[in-house]
């Protein structure tokens, strides 16, 4: 890569140096590195445990099962949200089987010890018959940090890892023009799969694959490579803005007719897509111009705090280790992969959709077609490969996970070949490394 293509493809502000470790396949595979990342990994970051939206009054929770292990959070009578492992500490069963719900004491199933909100044994059977004295206002459950951000609820098993807000940096900053507070998820989709959770980060790392995997998405999105900016920040995250509502320059659809669903999205806005026959790429300042003028009009209030950046482009948040935030002006969508809890081999593919409150609005069209305006108005779980759609695009993201995952386990892979847009994967595993041998 010369210098003036680095310049072209990663933010001089934003970029990072990196050592160039061999992508091993035994990360992939192996049962040894599944156990370094659950020693080493995952309880060094921040995890997303839900919507804020679901713990409105004193007692609600939701659940989060990570791995083997269990999570609650749990609305408190200040306001705030505490987090807790789901394990009794009578016997260890677990106390929350359901995803979400409301109740004013968290009970176990087994012998119905009970405990309040704030994770205080209140109630136990026959509290004469311990060596100690009756348990009750002596015993907690086990606490986890727990904090929020926007309309999420996140948790971590670490006391030394960096506040919420900081680890998160710098996304909530570079995200906060689009008032994510009050957005609603509106699908709620998961499935098991059979690859590494690591393959669909790695996935989410490039643009690469755009071409290829995502072809129709090349009329309305310019996955160019000298258009395309990539950034790295220094608490391991990573992002890539990419141009909306404009055409690919891989291809030439800028001297012709506009193509098929920029047309749609021009006349959306009352632009009519024929006075741009020829010069296509015009209609990008023509969708910001419009959505200036019309957006409060028809309800979409947030326009006013966006750049004009943020009212066409996509801005693709990927962070470390396993969660990438793709952000549109109308739509967050939340894409998520998690190790399944005994086999490397698999994981838990996980896909919500938010969208901002619109007056009058009462539907939309997202990835699964025309849904409900409402909260989870799709919600399921399914197995990847029983035709259950998790969204056009996420579909085909999926389509390679399981070859990959077969190719990965041959003797003829010696480590991956990266181009030099694919820096953000080299990164990415080198701070794994550096995670699994406790160096980080």
């Amino acid at each position: 890569m010369t210098v003036e293509d680095k310049k072209s493809r990663y933010s001089p502000e934003f970029d990072v140096d990196v050592r160039g470790d061999t992508i091993t396949a035994d990360r992939y595979i192996s049962r040894e590195w599944m156990e370094l990342e659950n020693k080493h990994l995952w309880p060094k970051v921040w995890h997303l445990g839900g919507m804020l939206s679901e713990l409105e009054e004193e007692g609600d929770f939701i659940r989060h099962n990570f791995g083997k292990d269990s999570v609650i959070m749990v609305r408190q009578a200040d306001g705030s949200v505490k987090a807790f492992y789901n394990t009794c500490p009578h016997r260890g069963n677990r106390l929350v089987l359901g995803e979400a719900g409301h109740t004013p004491r968290i009970t176990c199933g087994y012998h119905g010890w009970q405990f309040t909100p704030d994770g205080v044994l209140a109630k136990v059977q026959d509290p004469d018959d311990f060596a100690g004295g009756d348990p009750c206002g002596k015993v907690k459950l086990a606490e986890l940090r727990c904090d929020t951000w926007g309309p999420f609820v996140f948790w971590c098993m670490d006391e030394d890892v960096a506040p919420l807000k900081d680890w998160l940096a710098p996304f909530p900053e570079r995200l906060a023009n689009y008032g994510l507070e009050n957005w609603v998820r509106v699908l709620n989709l998961s499935c098991d799969a059979d690859f590494n959770w690591k393959i669909i980060r790695d996935n989410f790392n490039e643009s690469y694959h755009l071409p290829t995997i995502h072809p129709e998405l090349a009329t309305f999105i310019n996955d160019g490579l000298p258009t395309t900016l990539f950034e790295m920040y220094p608490t391991g995250h990573n992002a890539m803005w990419m141009i909306g509502h404009q055409a690919t320059t891989r291809v030439d659809y800028h001297s012709a007719e506009v193509p098929a669903p920029l047309d749609d999205i021009a006349r959306a806005w009352g632009i009519n897509p024929e006075d741009y026959n020829g010069h296509t790429g015009d209609i990008r300042a023509a969708v910001i111009k419009a959505k200036r003028e019309l957006g409060p009009s028809r309800g979409y209030h947030m326009y006013a705090n966006m750049t004009d950046q943020q009212l066409v482009d996509y801005f693709h948040c990927t962070l470390f280790p396993n969660l990438t935030l793709t952000m549109s002006p109308e739509q967050l969508q939340v894409l998520r992969t998690e190790p399944h809890p005994t086999d490397p081999e698999k994981c838990i593919f996980q896909h919500w959709c938010l969208y901002p409150p619109v007056e009058g609005q009462t539907e939309l069209v997202g990835p699964l077609g025309t849904v409900p305006f409402k909260f989870d108005a799709v919600a399921r779980h399914s197995k990847y490969g029983d035709g259950v759609s998790l969204g056009f695009v996420a579909d085909q993201d999926l389509s390679i996970g399981t070859t990959q995952q077969q190719g990965l386990n041959s003797r003829g892979f010696k480590g991956c070949v990266l181009p030099g847009q694919e820096k953000r994967i080299q990164r990415f595993h080198e701070l794994l490394n550096d995670y699994v041998k406790g160096e980080k």
